[in-house]
């Protein structure tokens, strides 16, 4: 006779256990589940400190407007209303930093979810100013003030502006409604409690006296580093215009009282070469024999960054040849110094470019830059010494290139030289320092040292103009 182990007997209590079970779930007519998945999770109303917030359900947002200084730091939620039968994480009267956003989760039931409450300044500013599709206006958001400056066939009383305001703003005179500039015209942009009135006034100029150069067709397509030298350069350099290489070569510009034309070129990664630079000044490139013409007529360069490779185009380097240590980080991941940043004089102090520095404790030092500032560190030098970049010695360089050496690196790099004017040529001043930065993200507020850039490029242009 067979005989089933005890063992056995619990296998096969346990599987008919299983057997009813699978049984009876599958036979019950009640498939409801205990989870309550039908409550809503809104957020209907919620203010901030008694502002008001505008809800947007589909993104689950929440923006509360406040005045354009006020202090967001602590804002009490003075109004909380939710879907009938919900709850959040926060509640009335409780208080938040809201100078950032906060997530808040509504709760009903079993079902939740996230609403991200921000608190967003009122903001009237304007972003960006044109005339006609071409003329860029330069903005001074200090003084609240737009200059233009336009060529003189154009007609300044059916000017046709283009502007881009803070979000959420509004502008009178609208974009694209016709204006008369023969007088400055005030326009006002307006974002619920703020306001404010720039006064837009606009130059004619037949016949500049100084250019900015560049590869874009106007200044609305330069990049960042090359735009604020632009617009600091068209503020403060009288009868200044902007004018694109394309311009020059197909001389719709009219420069028969040009005395200078000024070149900052940027180029993210930077421009290390000949090869690279045709590459990368196409434009420049095909309007070098209009250029030279400008320089064998007493025209005067400033070339600043990338553009120092420049004379080697236009006859004015004996040797041809260009920079032959270049580099450059990008705008978007900038360096941030350690310390300020400089080069060095060697015994040029006396020269126009270097008058009315603000210096520190090193006098031969020329600070363009303090601590904590975001630079490319872009660099376009001279390499000197016998081991590779075939200059030996300065006295080498001088003689090969015919340019006179003005500022060093550390290294003994010539991070500034010029080409001396003579036998009725223009003169050239050349500065390929990565000190040299116009553009950076970070707060200029204190830094003691960045003017420098600006009055050391007011005095090439000048002692260039012969002022």
């Amino acid at each position: 006779m067979k005989t089933t182990s005890k063992f056995a007997h619990y296998i096969f209590a346990a599987l008919a256990v299983l057997v009813m079970a699978f049984t009876t779930t599958a036979c019950s007519d009640d498939n409801t589940s205990d989870l309550q998945l039908d409550g809503d999770c809104n957020i209907k109303a919620l203010a901030l400190d008694q502002y008001e917030g505008t809800i947007d359900a589909a993104s689950r947002t929440v923006v509360v407007r406040v005045p354009e200084t006020y202090d967001t730091k602590e804002m009490a939620v003075s109004k909380l209303e939710l879907s009938d039968g919900a709850t959040a994480d926060i509640t009335t009267g409780v208080k938040m930093n809201m100078t950032v956003a906060h997530s808040i989760r509504v709760t009903n039931a079993d079902v939740y979810l996230d609403w991200t409450v921000k608190a967003v300044r009122d903001e009237a500013k304007m972003l960006s100013f044109k005339l006609n599709g071409t003329y860029v206006g330069s903005i001074d958001e200090a003084a609240k003030t737009i200059t233009v400056f336009v060529p003189a066939d154009v007609d300044v009383t059916k000017l046709v502006p283009s502007m881009t305001v803070s979000d959420n703003a509004t502008v009178t005179p609208q974009n694209n409604a016709t204006v008369d500039f023969t007088h400055p015209v005030e326009f006002t942009v307006e974002n619920n409690t703020a306001k404010a009135v720039y006064t837009v006034t606009v130059t004619v100029i037949g016949k500049p006296s100084a250019v900015f150069v560049g590869l874009a067709q106007d200044m609305s397509a330069l990049n960042a580093e090359e735009a604020d030298a632009c617009k600091w350069m068209l503020q403060n350099v009288p009868n200044s215009l902007y004018v694109s290489f394309d311009a020059i070569q197909n001389g719709s510009v009219d420069l028969s009282e040009c005395k200078l034309m000024w070149w900052h070129f940027h180029k993210d990664g930077g421009v290390d070469q000949a090869p690279a630079f045709e590459k990368a000044a196409p434009e420049a490139i095909n309007a070098a024999a209009k250029l030279r013409d400008f320089y064998n007529n007493g025209g005067s360069f400033l070339l600043t960054r990338y553009a120092t490779n420049l004379p080697a185009y236009i006859g004015a380097q004996k040797d041809g040849r260009v920079p032959n240590n270049c580099w450059g980080g990008n705008e978007d991941s900038p360096e941030i110094t350690g310390g300020p940043w400089s080069f060095f004089k060697n015994g040029n102090d006396s020269h126009a470019i270097y008058q009315n520095l603000v210096g520190g404790d090193d006098s031969n030092a020329v600070l363009t830059c303090d601590t904590g500032y975001g630079i490319t560190n872009s660099t376009a030098q001279w390499h000197i010494g016998s081991d590779w970049g075939g200059y030996a010695d300065y006295a080498t360089w001088r003689n090969a290139t015919g340019a006179k050496d003005l500022g060093y690196g550390s290294d003994g790099a010539i991070v500034v030289w010029e080409f001396p004017a003579s036998e009725g040529k223009g003169g050239i001043v050349c500065i390929g320092s990565g000190c040299y930065d116009w553009h950076t993200t970070v707060d200029l507020s204190s830094d003691r040292y960045h003017k420098n850039v600006e009055t050391m490029t007011l005095n090439a242009i000048n002692y260039l103009m012969n002022k």
